[in-house]
């Protein structure tokens, strides 16, 4: 029984204390991160709904357009933050793009008696395993992109400055990160769900993969182009010691 009152004890502890981390945590990262991160993560949702390329080898989906900029402010806000503060705003957008879709889908199955019905309620209904598929997907890249990034950085900051060492842990995570996000993303909405709930409709697994390895070179590409934007961010968040509160708070009280 008191080993019973101990656990629950601790897990209230825990509970109250990861509350007040996350707490200080959006007190201290720039609301312009999170807001493009969200709608990032938001956008990617909807775009997944569209087929963008198919063939036999190959099938690309409209969030490739979009999913560069969601990984690019998880791969700013690990290298300042670290690994648990970049997969809390994760969840938090994650959350939020689901809170979205629901009232899309509310909004969309509302009766009207204008007859303005267009393919737009389809896409704001949007379809439930494709929310559920990108939702999963997302959360494990997420955190492979994260503990990947900052294990590299922490592997290899010694041996380059600042400026190559975010180019590399950014390059090799994103790609990893967006790969796994495609893989299985593809292989549960197009593989698992849309055989059944699509007449038939469906990837490969071949296609899945194609798609999945097509799209983090992609994705890649565009994060090379973009990161000299991101160390700017990163640097400009230094030079202003942004986010004081919740490095001191992480660190007992002592800053970095």
């Amino acid at each position: 029984m008191n080993d019973k009152k101990n656990k629950t004890f601790l897990l209230k502890e825990w509970i109250i204390q990861e509350k007040e981390e996350t707490e200080v945590l959006l007190r201290s990262i720039p609301a312009t991160t999170v807001s493009l991160f969200v709608v990032s993560v938001i956008c990617m949702n909807l775009l997944a709904n569209k087929t963008l390329f198919q063939n036999y080898y190959i099938a690309l989906d409209g969030g490739i357009l979009i999913s560069w900029l969601s990984f690019m402010c998880m791969d700013i806000i690990t290298k300042y933050f670290g690994p648990k503060a970049s997969n809390k705003i994760a969840v938090l957008a994650s959350s939020i793009n689901v809170l979205t879709c629901f009232i899309f889908y509310i909004a969309s199955i509302i009766p009207s008696n204008a007859n303005d019905y267009t393919a737009l309620d389809e896409i704001l209904g949007g379809t439930w395993f494709i929310l559920l598929g990108s939702t999963i997907a997302f959360l494990i890249s997420a955190v492979i992109n994260n503990c990947l990034n900052w294990s590299i950085g922490k592997a290899i900051s010694h041996k380059w400055n600042s400026k190559v060492t975010f180019a590399i842990q950014s390059y090799i995570s994103t790609f990893f990160g967006q790969f796994f996000d495609n893989l299985i993303f593809s292989l549960i909405v197009f593989v698992g769900f849309a055989p059944i709930f699509w007449d038939g409709f469906h990837w490969t697994v071949l296609q899945c993969t194609t798609c999945a390895l097509t799209g983090a070179f992609a994705e890649l590409i565009m994060e090379i182009v973009f990161s000299p934007f991101g160390y700017k961010i990163l640097m400009k968040w230094k030079e202003h010691e942004v986010g004081r509160e919740y490095i001191t708070y992480v660190n007992g009280g002592k800053q970095e």
